[in-house]
């Protein structure tokens, strides 16, 4: 399953009869899936079925999705006020009686009779706006599975990025482990070194005392398990990368695991190179963590 991105863009749009309309969708890092809208009034119907498809395709991402739509050809009506036409022809009536010779009505005149007669925009039927409303959704699904192409496409290559942090990680973690100053006999050379000058400057100590004491601190220094928990880290992110899918928040985990590790090896170490490769560690840690905030 492919890595996606948390980011993305997107834009459909096309005509319906005599309406043109327009998807555009935006997404961006997010915790879960946060979907925001932004459509015409009237078509709020909408939601329930943005939510479900954009639920469908996606798991995480701040999601804001806009529709435009505009009508390409204008249709006027009259709409004739019966009441009024009535009222008019009553009063035609009643001044009849007292005209020599009352005029006929003409359209013209009857028109120029303030709400007599409005001119309004035409309404389409039932059976043309469902047909717009299920082009307009048809739509929206080509700019979810475009959003989720390009999503795809960064996710291609976060996932070659992270993949050379966890090299990286990988490396360094082997090059602390190679230090010459994990060998046992430079350890107990170090030890004996010290011994030898403590017990110098004051012989009254006691010198079983002073290597049991040696002894514990060599075993608390030792990164063994530091190492081999990062090996194990290292076997789990690549792991996730070749399943691939929604699998930010494990990564995150791992990084923080990661993370881990290298505080203890730096807090352990006693060697200028194991301590170099412990900084270097978390700088490239970070780098990775920062690069998973951006994957579903």
């Amino acid at each position: 399953m492919a890595l996606q991105s948390m980011t993305g863009f997107a834009r459909a749009e096309g005509t319906s009869g005599r309406y043109r309309w327009a998807w555009e969708l935006r997404s961006v890092n997010g915790k879960g899936l946060d979907i925001r809208m932004r459509l015409p009034q009237g078509m709020e119907g909408f939601e329930t079925e943005i939510r479900r498809l954009l639920g469908q395709y996606l798991t995480r991402g701040n999601i804001q999705v806009g529709l435009s739509v505009s009508v390409s050809e204008n249709r006027m009506e009259a709409a004739l006020n019966r009441d009024a036409l009535d009222a008019v022809l009553r009063l035609r009536d009643e001044l009849g009686m007292d005209l020599v010779d009352p005029a006929p009505l003409r359209l013209d005149a009857l028109l120029s009779i303030r709400g007599l007669v409005d001119f309004r925009e035409a309404q389409d039927d039932e059976k043309a706006l469902s047909a717009r409303d299920a082009d307009i959704l048809s739509g929206l699904e080509q700019a979810v599975r475009a959003l989720c192409d390009m999503r795809m496409t960064e996710g291609d290559a976060l996932c070659r990025v992270l993949s050379d942090h966890v090299a990286n990680i990988e490396e360094l973690a082997l090059k602390v482990e190679a230090d010459p100053s994990r060998q046992p006999e430079e350890i107990a050379r170090k030890l004996e070194t010290q011994l030898a000058a403590l017990l110098e400057a004051s012989p009254s100590l006691d010198r079983d005392r002073l290597h049991a004491e040696a002894a514990l601190l060599a075993t608390k220094a030792d990164l063994r398990e530091e190492i081999d928990r990062l090996k194990a880290h290292v076997t789990a992110a690549r792991d996730l990368l070749a399943m691939g899918g929604p699998i930010g928040r494990k990564l995150d985990f791992l990084a923080q695991e990661f993370n881990r590790e290298s505080n203890t090896i730096c807090s352990k170490s006693n060697a200028v190179a194991v301590t170099a490769a412990g900084i270097e560690l978390k700088v490239v840690i970070d780098q990775f963590r920062e690069q998973v905030q951006n994957l579903e």
